[in-house]
This record gives C-alpha cells, sequence and structure tokens, in this order.
C-alpha cells in the first residue's frame, strides 16, 4: 500500500503540472485540448483514488487477520473516509465461530465512548437553558460530592474534577469480572468515588476519572427527571435512527452481538494482577465467554451498546452540528492537555479525545471493558470516520500482551489513515 500511495502522489502531480502547462491565450482548439486534459486529469485522479481504496481495504484486511493470528479472539474495521461505500471487515478465530459468526454489524459494548454521548446530552440541555457549564455539582447533588461547590460540570465533563475513580475501589471488582450481578445505579457509582479523597483540588489538573461521568450522569437524571436510558433513546438514538444503539440496563441484547472474551484463569498472561485472573463466563478453548456479563457497573461512564455503523452515524451528527448548536459544539472541542509537559500534545474535551496523527488530526474516545475494546474516531467535522473493535481486552487494560498490541497498533493507525484517504506512514513518522 505504501509504494502506491508514494506512486500516486506524483503522478497526480505530474497530471498537474500537465494541465497548468496550457497557457490562458490558446486558441478554441487548444482550449478543447485543455478541458480533454481536465477531464482525463480527473478521471486519472479517481482511478489513483479507487487504486488507493482497493489497496487500502486489502491491507485493512490483512492487518485484521494478523492481530486475530496475534491472539484477538475477533476485532470489527468500519472506515468511511466520505467518498464511497465505507469498508466493514470482520475477523474472527477459528474457535470463536460455534458461538457465533461475527458481522460488522453486530452490537458491541462500547465502554467510554459512552462519555461522548453522555456530554452531548448535557451540552443540548445547556443549550436549551436547564443546565450551564459553570454550574457547581452542589446545586444539583446537594450533599452527595464533598467540595462539590467548587466542582463545576465542566470539570466533570472534561476531567479537571480531581474524583479519584470509583474502578479503582475493590468494591467495584466483582462487577467488573461479572461475578456480582447487582445493579450499580448512578447514584450508587458516585458514592464509591467520592469516599475517597481527591486526587487534587479542582480545575488544577487533568486525570481520567469514570467518577466524573458517574457525577454527570446523577445530574442529567436530576435536572430532567428521566432516565438515562431513556435519554440516549429519547435525545439520541431515535432522531438519529440508531437501531442498534442503547442505554444498557441489564445483560441482555437487543440484536446479533459481537461475543466478548478474555483468558481463562490458566491461560491469562503474567502480567494481568492476580485479583482479575478470573473471569465469570462459560469457558472454552482457554477463554471465557464474557458476552453474559452486566455492563452496568459501567453506568453513564460506560454502558451504551451500539454498533460500527450506528456510531458513525452519531459522530458525524455530532461533530457536523447536528445535535449541537455552534456555540456547544465549540465547548465540546474546547479542550485541556491530557499531559502539562506537551501542551500541544494530545487533549480531552467535554467527553472527546483529539490528538495529531501523521494522517490527520483525529477527534473521538476509546473505551474497554472486559471482553470488548473499542476505538471510534472521527474528523473534526464528521465527515470521515472509523472504527477498530477488538473482542478481548485485558490485553491493553494491563499492557499485557505486547503481540496483540503491536498488531493493534498497526491495524489502527492503517484505519485512521484510511479514514483521511492516505496510505499508512512509515516507522519514521513516530520518531
Amino acid at each position: 500500500m505504501r509504494p502506491r500511495g508514494a506512486r500516486m502522489v506524483v503522478m497526480v502531480a505530474a497530471v498537474a503540472a500537465v494541465g497548468l502547462a496550457v497557457t490562458a491565450g490558446a486558441s478554441a482548439a487548444g482550449e478543447q485540448r485543455t478541458e480533454q486534459r481536465t477531464e482525463q486529469r480527473i478521471e486519472q485522479s479517481a482511478d489513483l483514488r479507487a487504486d488507493l481504496r482497493a489497496e487500502q481495504r486489502a491491507e485493512l484486511r490483512r492487518l485484521a487477520r494478523e492481530l486475530v493470528d496475534a491472539g484477538a479472539p475477533g476485532v470489527i474495521v468500519r472506515v468511511d473516509d466520505g467518498r464511497g461505500t465505507p469498508v466493514e471487515i470482520a475477523e474472527q478465530a477459528p474457535w470463536t465461530r460455534p458461538d457465533h459468526l461475527l458481522k460488522a454489524g453486530d452490537e458491541y459494548r462500547m465502554g467510554s465512548n459512552t462519555k461522548t454521548m453522555m456530554a452531548t446530552l448535557a451540552l443540548r440541555l445547556v443549550a436549551e437553558g436547564r443546565l450551564a457549564l459553570t454550574d457547581p455539582v452542589e446545586k444539583w447533588l446537594p450533599g452527595k460530592v464533598p467540595g462539590g461547590a467548587a466542582i463545576t460540570l465542566r470539570m466533570l465533563l472534561n476531567h479537571t474534577s480531581g474524583l479519584y475513580d470509583y474502578t479503582e475501589d475493590p468494591a467495584i471488582r466483582p462487577s467488573f469480572l461479572g461475578a456480582d450481578r447487582r445493579r450499580w445505579t448512578s447514584a450508587r457509582l458516585l458514592a464509591l468515588g467520592v469516599k475517597h479523597a481527591p486526587l487534587f483540588p479542582p480545575g488544577t489538573r487533568w486525570s481520567y476519572s469514570n467518577t466524573n461521568y458517574a457525577a454527570v450522569g446523577a445530574v442529567l437524571e436530576q435536572a430532567t427527571g428521566t432516565s438515562l436510558a431513556d435519554l440516549v433513546r429519547d435525545r439520541i438514538a431515535r432522531p438519529l435512527g440508531l437501531q442498534h444503539t442503547y442505554y444498557a440496563t441489564g445483560p441482555a441484547w437487543r440484536g446479533p452481538y459481537a461475543r466478548g472474551y478474555e483468558p481463562d484463569a490458566a491461560h491469562m498472561p503474567p502480567r494481568v494482577p492476580a485479583a482479575f485472573r478470573n473471569v465469570a463466563g462459560p469457558r472454552h478453548h482457554g477463554h471465557v465467554d464474557v458476552s453474559g456479563n452486566d455492563p452496568g457497573w459501567g453506568g453513564a461512564a460506560g454502558a451504551v451498546v451500539s454498533t460500527a455503523g450506528d456510531w458513525s452515524r452519531f459522530s458525524r451528527a455530532l461533530m457536523s452540528g447536528r445535535l449541537l448548536p455552534a456555540a456547544q459544539l465549540a465547548q465540546l472541542r474546547t479542550t485541556v492537555p491530557v499531559d502539562p509537559e506537551r501542551p500541544d500534545g494530545p487533549g480531552y474535551g467535554l467527553g472527546v479525545q483529539t490528538a495529531i496523527h501523521p494522517c490527520g488530526t483525529f477527534w473521538g474516545h476509546d473505551g474497554g471493558m472486559p471482553g470488548y475494546l473499542t476505538a471510534n474516531l472521527t474528523d473534526r467535522t464528521g465527515g470521515r470516520t472509523a472504527s477498530v473493535l477488538v473482542t478481548t481486552e485485558f490485553w491493553s487494560e494491563f499492557g499485557a500482551d505486547p503481540k496483540i498490541a503491536k498488531a493493534a497498533g498497526a491495524l489502527q493507525t492503517a484505519a485512521i489513515c484510511a479514514m483521511f484517504g492516505k496510505p499508512a506512514p512509515t516507522a519514521a513518522h513516530f520518531r
């Protein structure tokens, strides 16, 4: 793919040079030749783009297959460069096929991509005058968050509140592993996080914390008197025609779904801590099927189910301004540095991440819960989208499998570049 991409640049430049060589004072015959050359240039450019798309599709499929060969049970890839039919790929390990034949349109647990939807809901209420980004948490959740008078809704949405992450509390671990079926509400998840001391004074630093979005969920429920499931359905899924997108209120799925897996205790990579090595679910081929476990512990931070295609439509509607007025969309895109030592590095806005990649600046979010790792990306205007969904997650959560990590990184890079209609960069671009 990379050599063909280099030839494409050279050929387009050569065709352009031919067109520029025609002078403005040409005769009628010369003008006709100019038109013919222009048409030829357009046709050649279209042919070159088609060649690149075909090679990108083949490369994405090859890299998806390599990821499965590296140990991933399965992967879904969807890339839409805004110029034609999206690329949709589903690859899976042979041992998973008796469980389910993986398809690119399968429902999938989106994990922390949920935060983008929660931020969208909050900003829509801001646009309606029902919330303000400057509202202190204390206004909506009196007495529920220590120091809540100094924590604003904006700080929750961009992770600058300093609140401790509830997923670090051992009490959530049985639910995380699928051994505890209790129902977690926004209020209970928030209480679990705020019983710990804050990490820093509000607004002074950035630190990713799921407790922020447990609080956002509680604020949304308090401000509207409506459940999060109904808010997602009525304000996002139904208006956009997202037929397989919903806020999960239990372990049940509503349509064909991707099975998620983790290694069983005997095959768990050594880097995974002992407390996380026993995952609940049916076992076979050295793995545990976690698809029947309840994602409710993710709450407003991670409980949404969707598909790659549905999420692409959501990203397009969000970033193009269909879901939010211009003022609120600008607030969503206003970022803080993830690393204070790199002010021009990756940033976090209101429920969205952004970073500069050799192929272009992308926006979006990633997410992970047992059996499901997600990366849903778009450009600034939503005209291009990419999703890479891997049906196992502990390798990333604990840095436990470098082989899978390397293969996944190569696939994600290729997907980002295909989204921007560019060939994947060589290793030199990352030095």
